[in-house]
């Protein structure tokens, strides 16, 4: 059961490379709340699919 939870989030490592960002930007970011991020147990997970919606509609890009 926990390998299926785990294949549907990416680390915040495998995150950061995937958006070509330092994991430290991506820490910054999540703190901002400009991402969308799951923490799970202390650590902080990420669907890749939510990532790839948030940079599509132009959140990102966005002060």
């Amino acid at each position: 059961m926990a390998d299926v939870l785990n294949e549907n989030y990416i680390s915040i490592e495998d995150a950061a490379l995937f958006l070509n960002i330092k994991p430290v930007t991506l820490r910054k970011w999540i703190k901002d709340q400009n991402v969308p991020a799951h923490k799970i147990g202390k650590q902080w997970k990420f669907k890749r699919s939510e990532l790839e919606a948030w940079v599509k509609s132009g959140e990102s890009a966005m002060e």
